[in-house]
């Protein structure tokens, strides 16, 4: 009996453990299914995957190879660990082999995946006889191999930020590569989604349009977690019919999902024991006990304090490595290429991470993975289970449930979890500003000619608009760059605005850049006094200047870490659609001004309130698209405005919760307004809006499927244990005051649900 399965014996003894667990599934081992090489793969390859002891390919991986060969675009959806590289190794080399000159490009969504996979591929082409120059191209490679790449990479691997910003730009450079471009490769496409997926999709066709311009017609393959709609999301991304193989043929180890919800410490308020404080006990045990494990947490912040706490809880001898890390972006990439080597080594016992190891970087055969909070998505939270036991043996899955709503529905309804196909992936690749910013930096690349279509789009008024403004000069026929400026580095792929904040270290003589935040995340984490975390060092921000988009920030130790209150006010411009009836409901643009006026300070372990302090920025302006819910007098009849309004603020803690549960986004991708009589309805109103400029197409998805998401709400409310209102359901009410805010938000949601 391994140490692993000791102490699952043990857990499962422990009364005290089990009375928290509200679900321990137990995955069993499956078999594989196999097929035998397709007639297509050429002799040489055959030899060189036989001297690797590969004799057979699973059942998807030869439906792919056999898909590629007739010349489809195919997208392959299967598990963590399921092989899904050799689904476009083999076809890329294959062809490689067929014809010397061809190309392929291999894109990934994060440079530590791309850094894994050269490796791999590498190690797979030592095996047939041409020489197969294979380079990864990104931010990482030394300037004097770029020329090399340029002209001799056969197959270049890089991520979509680097070919927005430093390959479509500078075509004229690349011409082998375009001219012989035969396979575009996308994996991990389940992250293309919402903004990062609407800017990547327009990536793709100022791609495909260079591709064209060079007399190449690329075919694509795509790699994908499990989602409801691979099929949908993919020929969104690259505008193409698909074949889809989602049936995996790959054998699966015996796992272990547990679902861990932190002890109550207040009944009648709901309040539960902090999610990181288990969470440090938990992979404390397992560190302890030689269980190689990996620890999951949702954001920066999150990974800072759990890795302080998990050092902190560790008798650790002096001058002697603990084995324990902390893995992030924002990590310079030679500590992240150590931490990733220790890790398949072992010398790395432990490491505490945001997303950026969740996906298919080989970190070797770790046995454990507890994640702290759910990661938003049912693929997401599979997809890190995963790297844990990818290889053999049995292995352990631990979700360790936060105090929010969308965390308390999951862990007190786990058949939506265990049951449920996972979401649905949304992009919006013609969201007005997202597209213009892609215009932008495609007419730099080559000219426009008069109703010439970007992709599926026809963009000649928004061509006209950028000629009126001086950005192209329209002759001929033609449209032409006018400006000096080099549109791609103004974008950023990770947010619609063009404008990020860089966090500067001022404490030395000699200041030096640490990190970036997005302008509208500024005033929320950036903000004068605020404490920024960054690989462990606490940094306070001396000031935000946004003229000149910087944060100065000063080392500094102190034990509490800082959160801010945003105050909104939303106004509607313009209405898409609507639905008259008890309960009017519409879709459209509004304007959210959003002010931070003050923050709270937070000591570190016991999380209570040391004090407030004020925040004195400008207000900021988003333009984006909302949906909304206007309540008529019937529904609140008898209510004090005092109880509508505790009831909507309610509904505005929740609801953006559950919806993320629907649309396959962030929480934080949603946020909600509440208005006891809305200028725009004369009636109490709940707004919510797509928290990203112009929207991304959640606002028109929740219009929809708006009941599906209010009966979930409903449900959680049900299953709250609480009296009046707590963190894990409506927010904390003010039953002081007599005002009960569960009850008032269960009597909105009813007379939605009840309606007609």
């Amino acid at each position: 009996m391994s140490v692993l399965e000791k102490l699952l014996s043990r857990w499962r003894d422990d009364l005290s453990l089990r009375r928290n667990v509200t679900r321990w599934e137990t995955i069993p081992a499956q078999e594989g299914l196999y097929s035998n090489f397709p007639d297509s793969l050429r002799p040489p390859l055959r030899e060189a995957l036989q001297q690797r002891g590969i004799d057979r390919l699973y059942s998807h991986q030869a439906a792919a190879i056999e898909a590629a060969g007739r010349g489809d675009n195919v997208v392959v959806v299967t598990p963590t660990a399921s092989g899904k590289t050799l689904c476009y190794n083999l076809p890329v080399i294959n062809e490689c082999l067929e014809h010397h000159e061809s190309r392929a490009l291999y894109l990934f969504p994060t440079k530590a995946l791309s850094q894994d996979q050269v490796a791999e591929l590498k190690a797979l082409a030592e095996g047939v006889p041409i020489e197969l120059r294979t380079h990864t191209y990104d931010g990482d490679t030394a300037p004097g191999l770029r020329q090399a790449i340029r002209k001799s990479g056969h197959i270049v691997v890089t991520n979509p930020d680097m070919l927005h910003t430093g390959i479509l730009p500078h075509h004229t450079k690349w011409v082998r590569l375009f001219q012989n471009l035969k396979y575009i490769v996308i994996d991990e496409m389940h992250q293309y989604r919402g903004v990062f997926g609407s800017h990547v999709a327009n990536v793709i066709r100022r791609l495909k349009r260079i591709c064209r311009f060079y007399g190449a017609d690329p075919r694509f393959i795509l790699c994908s977690a499990t989602i409801a709609n691979p099929r949908e999301l993919a020929e969104a991304l690259i505008e193409e019919t698909v074949t889809v193989i989602d049936q995996s043929g790959a054998p699966r180890a015996e796992k272990h999902f547990i679902f861990y919800n932190p002890p109550l410490v207040d009944r009648e308020l709901g309040i539960r024991r902090s999610s990181l404080l288990e969470t440090q006990r938990l992979a404390g045990e397992l560190y302890r006990r030689g269980v190689q494990t990996i620890i999951f947490t949702r954001s920066r912040l999150g990974v800072e304090l759990l890795l302080t706490y998990l050092k902190q809880g560790q008798k650790s001898i002096p001058g002697r490595d603990d084995g324990i890390r902390g893995y992030r972006g924002g990590y310079l990439p030679r500590e992240r290429r150590s931490i990733e080597r220790g890790l398949r080594e072992g010398s790395v016992r432990a490491v505490v991470s945001t997303n950026a190891l969740e996906l298919g970087i080989d970190i070797g055969e770790l046995e454990a993975c507890v994640i702290n909070g759910y990661p938003g998505t049912i693929a997401s939270t599979w997809q890190q289970a995963g790297r844990a036991g990818r290889r053999s043996g049995i292995s352990l899955g631990v979700l360790v449930a936060n105090s929010a709503p969308l965390n308390q529905y999951i862990v007190n309804n786990p058949d939506y979890f265990f049951a449920r196909s996972p979401e649905r992936a949304l992009i919006d690749p013609d969201n007005l500003i997202i597209l213009t910013n892609h215009l932008r930096c495609a007419a730099f690349e080559l000219p426009f000619n008069v109703g010439e279509r970007f992709g599926k789009s026809e963009v000649g008024d928004i061509l006209d608009f950028l000629a009126e403004e001086g950005t192209l000069y329209h002759a001929e026929g033609r449209y032409h760059w006018m400006e000096d400026a080099y549109p791609a580095a103004e974008i950023s792929l990770r947010s619609a605005a063009r404008e990020n904040i860089v966090i500067v270290d001022i404490t030395d003589p000699q200041p030096q850049v640490i990190g970036e935040v997005d302008r509208f995340s500024a005033p929320m984490l950036v903000h004068e006094e605020a404490i920024y975390i960054h690989g462990g060092r606490q940094y306070q921000v001396e000031k935000l200047d946004f003229a000149e988009k910087k944060a100065y920030v000063r080392r500094v130790a102190v034990n509490y870490f800082t959160d801010a209150d945003l105050n909104v006010d939303l106004k509607v411009l313009d209405t898409f659609a609507s639905e008259k009836g008890p309960v009017g409901r519409s879709w459209g643009e509004v304007r959210i001004n959003a002010l931070v006026s003050m923050f709270k300070k937070i000591r570190l372990h016991t999380h209570e309130n040391l004090g407030t302090g004020p925040v004195n920025l400008p207000e900021t302006e988003m333009h984006t698209t909302a949906f909304w819910l206007s309540f008529p007098p019937e529904a609140t009849a008898g209510l004090a405005p005092e109880a509508i309004e505790a009831g909507l603020t309610g509904l505005a803690n929740l609801l953006p919760q559950i919806a993320a549960l629907f649309i396959m986004g962030d929480p934080r991708d949603l946020r909600a307004v509440s208005q006891v009589k809305a200028p725009f309805t004369g009636r109490p109103t709940l707004y919510l809006y797509d928290n990203f400029p112009g929207g991304v197409g959640y606002s028109e998805l929740l219009y929809r499927i708006y009941r599906d998401i209010f009966r979930a709400a409903h449900t959680a409310i049900l299953s709250c244990r609480c009296e009046k209102g707590c963190p894990s359901c409506v927010g904390v009410g003010d039953g002081a005051a007599g005002i009960d805010s569960k009850k008032h938000a269960r009597q909105l949601l009813e007379v939605v649900l009840h309606e007609g």
